[in-house]
């Protein structure tokens, strides 16, 4: 399971998701992880919630406790704290440089801005797999 995931109930009954995306956006954001994995090589992983302080260090711990850190890259985005990390092992660091990093992020905040949360995780994943290019 990936930070941020949410686990079933014991009961059997899927629990009732509550957070910032519909279902359509779920799956449109899980289409956007796969075919990002899936073009570089890479594991993309998205976070949403509140970020312990301080966010950058938290967001480096969420991304440690990935499978493969090295080759991961975390999305932590808080909406309630406007905060927004982008989080690359040591591998994936080697294909997204901070600047094509930047540049996602300020992609990605001008979706928030315009109230498109999916929407701009969504451009930022595509951004940054273009970016990383190929295996």
């Amino acid at each position: 399971m990936t930070p941020g995931e949410q686990s079933g109930s014991l009961t059997g009954r899927p629990e009732v998701l509550e957070g910032p995306f519909t279902t359509r956006q779920l799956l449109r954001l899980d289409e956007a992880l796969r075919v990002a994995d899936k073009s570089t090589g890479l594991t993309f992983s998205v976070f949403v919630g509140d970020l312990d302080e301080p966010a950058r260090e938290y967001a480096e711990k969420l991304h440690g406790q990935l499978a493969d850190p090295a080759r991961a890259v975390l999305l932590a985005l808080s909406p309630n704290q406007r905060v927004l990390e982008i989080v690359s092992g040591s591998e994936a660091r080697k294909r997204l440089p901070d600047r094509a990093c930047k540049l996602a992020a300020l992609s990605m905040t001008a979706a928030f801005s315009g109230g498109d949360l999916a929407g701009g995780v969504i451009a930022g994943l595509a951004q940054l797999a273009d970016h990383a290019g190929r295996a």
